[in-house]
Parts: structure tokens; sequence; C-alpha cells
């Protein structure tokens, strides 16, 4: 479990040594190194995986089969190299396992179009992987892999991102359940083993946040999301049966009382990452239900920036009134 601590202050205040404060302050600098180095690593190996699949497709003319084959084969050399020891082998194995994941995972989605079956198969692999390599990386991935067999996409177009999740309702529910389990996982398990829950619980709480901000926009059917079969003419997913709809107000409440809620148990858990995300996605839906009330006007935007101004400022006061009285 990692906590925020202000050492200035508690040196001031005569509750730590300047000694332990030194200390401490080389301890997160350590962590903070390994941090940057891990996310780096991690852009890096994806970068490397997305580049083998395309160099494998194109350059080399390999069928996706054959992309899907040669991942699964790096994988199993990263295996097996997962037992010896030494930091540099340790590296290399995680390293060709992640690779071999994600170039094969890719390849075999695109030999099988972007199927179900495909889908539950490479999320059951990134989470072996997650284990084996003890990767948060593969961890995340593994929860955005899930997210995919509900029909959530990304899409770039030049300027302009788009998000689309097919099942608010169904991502809502899914993801929260998973993010609890996850979460009582980490309460029971080695720090290693911890973090790679946290950052999977952690994935999960945002994916949990882009379904309530979806259907608070456009509410939801309850549409059960399909693909198609290779055999169907078209090609490409499709919905199944309309259900009841769901209206828009009903995420718009529920996602502002889901945000207090867990914003309050952050602060009293003393979870920092949690009352960070509640308070992001909390400004995001304040400010999606406000313009897509009033509109993007000048008046609008000025009585946002003071509302939020004076909330911010609330919020100050509370965290100062709740350490004076923990003190």
């Amino acid at each position: 479990m990692k906590i925020t601590l202000d050492l200035s202050k508690l040196v001031e205040d005569g509750k730590l040594t300047p000694a332990d404060a030194e200390r401490l302050k080389a301890l997160a600098a350590q962590e903070t190194g390994h941090l940057g180095l891990n996310i780096l690593t991690g852009f890096g190996v994806i970068a490397a995986s997305a580049g083998a699949v395309a160099i494998l497709l194109t350059a080399f003319q390999f069928t996706a089969g054959s992309a899907a084959i040669i991942g699964a084969c790096v994988f199993v050399l990263g295996l097996a190299l997962l037992g010896m020891r030494g930091e540099v082998l340790s590296l290399l194995s995680q390293t060709l396992i992640i690779i071999g994941a994600l170039t094969g995972a890719g390849g075999l989605l695109i030999y099988d179009d972007g199927s179900l079956r495909a889908a539950l198969f490479v999320t059951a692999v990134f989470t072996g992987t997650a284990i084996l390599a003890r990767s948060s990386l593969m961890a995340a991935l593994a929860v955005v892999s899930l997210a995919g067999c509900l029909g959530a996409r990304t899409g770039y177009v030049h300027a302009m991102y788009s998000l689309s999740i097919q099942e608010p309702t169904l991502t809502i529910v899914i993801f929260s359940a998973l993010a609890l389990a996850l979460y009582l996982i980490s309460l029971r398990v080695r720090a290693d083993y911890e973090r790679i829950a946290l950052t999977a619980a952690r994935m999960a709480i945002v994916l949990v946040n882009f379904g309530f901000w979806i259907g608070s926009l456009w509410g939801d059917r309850l549409r059960l999301w399909r693909y198609w079969t290779a055999n169907d003419v078209t090609g490409g997913p499709n919905f199944t049966a309309r259900g009841a709809v769901i209206p828009d107000w009903v995420f718009s409440i529920g996602w502002a009382v889901a945000l207090i809620a867990v914003g309050v148990w952050g602060v009293k858990a003393g979870r920092r990452w949690v009352v960070n995300t509640a308070a992001v996605f909390g400004g995001i839906h304040f400010y999606t239900q406000w313009f897509s009330i009033l509109g993007a006007n000048a008046f609008s935007v000025l009585l946002a920036g003071v509302i939020l101004i004076a909330i911010a400022m609330g919020l100050r006061a509370f965290n100062r009134t709740a350490a004076a009285k923990s003190a």
C-alpha cells in the first residue's frame, strides 16, 4: 500500500526526525526511479510488439496466423528463461514473455477477425502473463481486453480520438464487481501480486467510469453485443436483441452518487489514487452534464469555473479539518 506524506511538515511538527526524513526521501527516490524505468519499458515493449506484427505482415508477407505462432514461440522462450537467476536474465525473460504475448495476441485477433473467442483467449493469456511475469502492464491490458469482449473500442481520426462503450450497464456491473474482487485479493497476497491486482482493479475502475460517462449521454438499450461468425457475408460486429431503455438521467445520478461514495471511502481508507480518480471523473461528469444542458458559451464557462473553484475550496477546508482532528 502506498501513502502520501509531507516530510517537511512532519519534521517541522516534530513527528519525524530529520534523519528519518532523509531515509524516506532516499527510498522514495529509488521507487520513483523504478517507476520511470517501468513506464519507459512498458511503452517500448508495446511499440516493439506492434512493430513486430506490422513487419511480419507487410515486409516479410507473413500471415496473421504465422505472426501468432512466432509470438507464441517468443512467449515460450521467455517462460523457459523465467526460472533462471540474474537480474539481466529476469528482465530479458519478462520482456520476451510480454512481447510474445502481445505479438501473438495481435496476430490471433487479426487471423480470427477480432472474434469473441479470440478476444476471450487473449484476455486469458494476458491474465496468465501478468501473473507469470509479475507485470502490471499485462494486468491492465487484460482488463482492457476483457472490455473489448463487450464491444469497447477506441479510435483515432486526424486530430480526433473516440471512445465506444457498447454496453454501459454491463460494463458498470462487470467491472465494478471485478474491481471489488481484485481489491479484496490484493489484501491477501504478497506485495508483487498486490501491485498487479491493484493495477487491474484501477483499470476496471476507469472502465466503470467510462461506462457511466457514455450512459449519461445516451442511456442504454441493454443490447447484447456479439460478433459475426466467419460465415457471415458482411462481416464486422452487430447488435442482437434490444431490451428496455435505461434513460441517460439514471446514469447521471448513479454516477454522481458512486463518485461521492467512492471518493469518501478513498479518503477514509487513505487510497490516494481512488480519491484522485473520483475527483477527475467528477470534474468530467460535471462539465459533461453542464455543457450538454446549457451549451458552450461565455456565461456557462464562467459559471462552471466559479462553481468548481468553490467546490475545490470546500474540499480543501474539509481536508484541513479532517487533518486537524486526526492530529
